[in-house]
């Protein structure tokens, strides 16, 4: 009898906990705000205004955090594949101080990005976006992917299936960039995939 009564307290608490996962949540600092989903444990869309486009921090030594209020990816989700630790909003954009540049390491700010779309043309966009920065106001929102097909990790975060980002210079959208989250074609540049 005890063990059935353990039985239903187990199971009733393990649906508590997959009900607990909420489908948004809204987040924010003082450098990037937007909405997290806990479900896929990847933001949804993260804006941020460059802060510090010839900062020179060192980021030596700093790893992502997690959240306690709020449900993310971690290290797991990350081991032994193709995914890197997106920074959703760039380190680089960030690297006035060591203080500041430690918030943009946040789970919140991170996502599940090919490891050559993040080291590679997602890189080049926001060493754009910097340069942008030295002379203009360079506000960006980020628009995470998903669909039905979207590929979900034993760990359990979802991949996404692409990023959507656009770029406002002085309040004037200058470009929005669609990558999906493959390898990106050999050759182009970040223009290649621009639409619009």
């Amino acid at each position: 009898m005890l063990n059935k009564i353990l039985l239903c307290v187990l199971l009733v608490m393990s649906s508590v906990t997959l009900s607990a996962q909420r489908d948004s949540v809204v987040f924010g600092n003082d450098l990037f705000f937007g909405i997290y989903s806990e479900v896929y444990q990847q933001p949804l869309t993260l804006s941020y205004t460059v802060m510090c486009p010839n900062g020179d921090a060192s980021r030596y030594g700093m790893d992502f955090y997690v959240n306690d209020s709020v449900i993310t990816s971690d290290n797991e989700d990350y081991r032994n594949n193709v995914w890197d630790k997106g920074h959703i909003a760039p380190a680089a954009a960030f690297n006035c101080d060591l203080i500041t540049l430690y918030k943009t390491f946040s789970y919140l700010n991170c996502s599940l990005q090919h490891q050559n779309l993040n080291r590679g043309l997602w890189r080049s966009l926001e060493s754009y976006e910097r340069k942008l920065a030295l002379c203009n106001k360079v506000f960006v929102v980020v628009d995470l992917v998903f669909s039905e097909k979207s590929e979900k990790l034993e760990t359990g975060a979802v991949v996404p299936d692409g990023f959507k980002k656009s770029v406002y210079v002085n309040d004037t959208l200058t470009g929005s960039y669609y990558f999906p989250n493959t390898p990106t074609i050999k050759g182009v540049t970040f223009d290649y995939y621009k639409i619009q």
